[in-house]
């Protein structure tokens, strides 16, 4: 009993341990029940089982909220709706992944699983240490702000530019020093091939599991965005991991969905750069011209709500408004 009330990062250990036991089921149910075989995900069931997965992470919200009391609880809402946000933008990226390696959809989606899996793992390192010098370096919350800012500001004025898989330096070193299938061998990572000059079965890595690492390689990218942005919201590593991870676990069913009209949100990301803007300048708010005083989480939550949703809406309007001009 002592170990489930021990302080763990600034949390008892029982919340850890009952937030891994609902990664874990959620986890199990997804691959144990929901995609025993491989099939191609509809739009329709994509959205159900999203809806499902926004479902669970409001009630841990609220969760969350009765538990560690109505500050966090905000900011918890707030940290997901921005990750939910930015793994919008990253579905486009991904499409590229699974298209540049031919993965059919109906093998997708398993892939996306067990990249979820290795996020949540990087994730949970990046985020201990990130916690670990925010702890013991305060002002290194100025430089996530600062680089929040810039960031947000460099995505309003860069123009779209096609993204070329085939030569990206990771993806030809892969390449080059891995024994790579040029055909898939059904959901199977690595397999057993002759070899070229000696005839031996020896081990080769397939398409599928070179789509896996680059998607997984990509994830760290966007990390770098989306880590800071949760830490200039709050400190509190267990609302940091926790909402990051919530908004994780359901992009893999939304993905079919978004994937299909990635092209509907063409306009969000400006309000994603807003968005990073305005959680960047609040660090700088509320420490010098607030005094040290916390800026209003709810106020925090509504405008980073009130980006988003614009910058969806703005999207899905313009964006129909264009097809119909076509």
């Amino acid at each position: 009993m002592e170990f489930l009330t021990a302080d763990w990062l600034g949390t008892p250990a029982w919340f850890w341990l009952a937030f891994i036991a609902l990664v874990a089921v959620l986890t199990a149910f997804d691959l144990g029940v929901l995609n025993r075989r491989n099939k191609e995900m509809g739009i329709a069931e994509s959205l159900k089982l999203s809806a499902f997965y926004i479902v669970i992470a409001m009630l841990f919200g609220i969760w969350v909220w009765v538990q560690k009391g109505a500050d966090l609880g905000l900011k918890y809402y707030t940290g997901y709706f921005i990750e939910k946000a930015l793994s919008i933008d990253n579905v486009f990226v991904i499409s590229l992944i699974f298209s540049y390696f031919a993965i059919p959809r109906m093998y997708q989606y398993r892939a996306l699983l067990w990249g979820i899996i290795a996020v949540i793992l990087l994730r949970g390192i990046m985020i201990g240490a990130g916690a670990a010098v925010v702890q013991q370096w305060y002002w290194v919350l100025y430089i996530f702000a600062a680089f929040l800012i810039a960031t947000g500001i460099k995505m309003l004025l860069q123009r779209e530019e096609q993204m070329d898989i085939g030569h990206n330096p990771v993806v030809r070193w892969i390449s080059t020093h891995m024994r790579v299938t040029r055909e898939l061998h059904g959901e199977r990572f690595l397999v057993k091939v002759p070899d070229e000059k000696t005839g031996k079965l020896v081990r080769a890595a397939t398409p599928l599991l070179l789509a896996l690492i680059v998607i997984n390689l990509a994830d760290l990218v966007f990390a770098v965005d989306s880590v800071p942005a949760i830490f200039a919201i709050t400190t509190d590593t267990f609302i940091v991991y926790t909402s990051n991870i919530m908004a994780i676990l359901g992009l893999r069913a939304l993905y079919f969905a978004l994937a299909a009209m990635v092209h509907r949100f063409e306009y969000l990301k400006y309000a994603l750069a807003l968005v990073l803007i305005f959680i960047g300048a609040k660090i700088f708010v509320s420490d010098f011209i607030l005094g040290g005083g916390k800026f209003p989480p709810l106020a925090s939550l509504g405008v980073t709500a009130a980006l988003i949703a614009g910058g969806i809406f703005y999207s899905l309007w313009k964006t129909r408004a264009e097809e119909k001009a076509n």
